[in-house]
């Protein structure tokens, strides 16, 4: 560093996990952006944070969250899901187009990109609807400033959303020309299996959602992608056999893996009923270890929360009148540090899945290493602190988690975003900051 250099904030002391390492270092931010690594003296910093014994990490960013607005804000806004985000150490989200209206537009989308300005705690990205209706105008729509790409449901939606048949996909796939997100569950055999379903039992819901639907889905998908050209990012991937399957398209195919699937089984049905509904399912043990082996040999290229919240009230109604979904972006980040803390993972292989990983499939301009030039974006970190999680700590409106009164070891204490201290030590202290992720593919539309 050259004598004299100011820096607007400097990060003392902590330890920095990066691509060339961890090791103890300082981080000098300007402008919003990394500007020094190494030794540097406090008089050159307008406001210092002593991070000793915190490590530092790039920005996580979650790339998948549904925050319900606009359409249904009883249970999710923009400003309360991106403010449970930033407790829980996340800084950026891209959010999914299934709200009332669809993001299937050019307008819905500049609507959702007005909502979040002023609004938004962590910067963000919005998802386009691939549907029928839109399949010849993704090539542009998924182009647009703010846009993180198309995502499709093949299964486990409704309306035009739902595009469940192989002509449909193949459409689609002829115009996108980024990497689009797919839910992947093939909807004919769950239409099939719909018997399975026990009323008042959630542990029927991985009995009628079975593997062979991820699976066959999943199978479906790859093969159009190859015939297409087209680079696919397959969500929540929930089965041992998609793991081992995916291992041999890595050229076309990227794998999310949540916590939720990572960290519960179909043993825990009995305790949290329909608050374990998801879809797709948490299964059970064998499956979970085939998901771990898939993030062991690297077929898992990242971490999405598939943030679903629903109201404690509509989670009580009974099977199968309930609706899939939890709170999950808040919990991301203390539910990994755990599994990190007892060795399943190391905290490389956690940047590798929540920086690092969502900078490459997607293509993100400035995020995703703790670099000169990149955004300071930053999740400080105590590795050492033990804490329960409680339904109190969750900043959703859906107000409940289903790993209440979990202790996890590894916590989030700061996030920073683009040089700007939002979240420290549990308080929002720098509110509304929140700005569009931008994206390489797109940088001249910007």
């Amino acid at each position: 560093m050259a004598m004299g250099e100011r820096y607007d904030l400097v990060l003392a002391g902590g330890t920095v996990v990066n691509h060339d390492g961890v090791g103890r270092r300082d981080i000098g931010v300007r402008g919003g952006r990394i500007a020094a690594l190494g030794a540097i003296p406090a008089a050159s910093a307008g406001e210092w944070i002593d991070c000793t014994g915190l490590t530092i990490l790039p920005g996580v960013i979650d790339t998948q969250v549904h925050f319900r607005e606009p359409g249904a804000e009883h249970k999710e806004d923009l400003e309360s899901g991106s403010r449970a985000a930033v407790l829980g150490g996340v800084t950026a989200v891209f959010e999914m187009p299934n709200t009332n209206p669809l993001t299937v537009s050019a307008a819905a989308l500049a609507d959702k990109l007005t909502r979040a300005q002023g609004r938004m705690h962590c910067d963000h990205a919005f998802f386009m609807g691939g549907t029928r209706d839109n399949a010849h105008e993704l090539g542009e729509l998924e182009m647009l400033p703010g846009c993180a790409g198309v995502k499709v449901f093949m299964g486990s939606s409704t309306g035009s959303l739902l595009v469940e048949d192989d002509n449909g996909i193949a459409e689609i796939l002829r115009h996108i020309r980024r990497r689009a997100a797919f839910h992947a569950e093939d909807e004919f055999r769950l239409r099939e299996r719909l018997s399975e379903r026990v009323a008042g039992d959630a542990a029927s819901h991985p009995v009628w959602r079975d593997s062979a639907a991820a699976l066959m889905a999943t199978e479906r998908l790859v093969r159009l992608a190859r015939a297409a050209g087209k680079r696919i990012h397959i969500l929540h991937i929930s089965t041992a056999e998609e793991m081992r399957f995916l291992a041999g398209h890595k050229d076309v195919a990227s794998v999310e893996v949540t916590p939720h699937h990572l960290t519960l089984s179909a043993d825990d049905y009995a305790r949290l009923g329909t608050k374990l509904q998801m879809n797709p399912p948490v299964r059970d043990r064998a499956h979970r270890d085939g998901l771990w082996a898939g993030v062991a040999n690297g077929v898992a290229d990242i971490l999405g929360s598939d943030h679903a919240p629903h109201t404690l009230a509509e989670k009580e109604k009974p099977y199968p009148a309930s609706p899939s979904g939890m709170a999950g972006v808040q919990t991301l980040v203390p539910v990994m540090l755990d599994h990190v803390a007892k060795g399943r993972m190391s905290i490389e292989r956690f940047v590798d899945m929540t920086s690092a990983g969502p900078a490459r499939l997607f293509q993100i301009a400035g995020k995703g290493r703790i670099a000169a030039g990149y955004d300071a974006d930053f999740t400080v970190v105590d590795l050492k602190r033990s804490e329960i999680l409680t339904d109190a700590w969750i900043a959703s409106k859906a107000g409940w988690t289903p790993y209440a009164g979990m202790a996890v070891t590894g916590w989030p204490v700061g996030t920073i975003i683009r040089g700007n201290r939002v979240m420290w030590d549990g308080e929002l202290v720098t509110p509304s900051v929140g700005a569009p992720v931008r994206f390489l593919e797109t940088l001249a539309r910007g």
